[in-house]
């Protein structure tokens, strides 16, 4: 009987993400109270120190109920498990895969351990990069963040490239 091998890269990607978005609020926190910032370019760029008690982009970050906060942390909970359960099926299929999709999921596996874990420590999620453009202010956001962004960008990529060979 052939053993199934797991390829492991996928999982070393979503660890150095991890790694890098617990060293980076780590040091947001360290070197800025709660609500301060530095200017980094001037109408462009601030790193602040921002707990963000509520979902993406602040949303219900208003909410003082408990039970707001223990909802967003099982949704958050539910869906690492999704997300790493297809990590893992897509990891252990032979032969080549498409490599964006689990670049995809590696991003998002390690994007949501990070935001889970802050959720889970301390009750809310440090966010501490803030950019402006031409007046226009964008949510601040932290690496898991940023690598959720793009693995669901990948994710979707991957998904209208394989719907779109299919229908040729």
């Amino acid at each position: 009987m052939a053993e199934l091998k797991v390829r492991p890269w996928p999982y070393v990607v979503a660890f150095g993400v991890l790694v890098l978005d617990r060293a980076t609020k780590a040091w947001a926190e360290a070197g800025l109270a709660p609500g301060d910032s530095i200017t980094v370019i001037p109408g462009f760029f601030s790193i602040v120190h921002w707990q963000n008690r509520g979902a993406a982009f602040g949303l219900f970050s208003e909410s003082n109920s408990q039970l707001t906060g223990a909802l967003l942390l099982l949704i958050s909970l539910a869906t690492l498990v999704f997300v790493a359960g297809l990590l893992w099926q897509l990891a252990r299929v032979p032969g080549p895969t498409a490599k964006r999709a689990l670049w995809a999921l590696a991003l998002l596996l390690g994007g949501a351990l990070g935001n889970v874990y802050d959720r889970i420590a301390k009750g809310s999620v440090t966010d501490f990069l803030d950019f402006s453009v031409a007046g226009h202010h964008w949510p601040t956001f932290n690496v898991a963040d940023s690598a959720i962004t793009i693995g669901a960008v990948l994710l979707a990529w991957e998904l209208l490239s394989a719907r779109r060979g299919r229908a040729t």
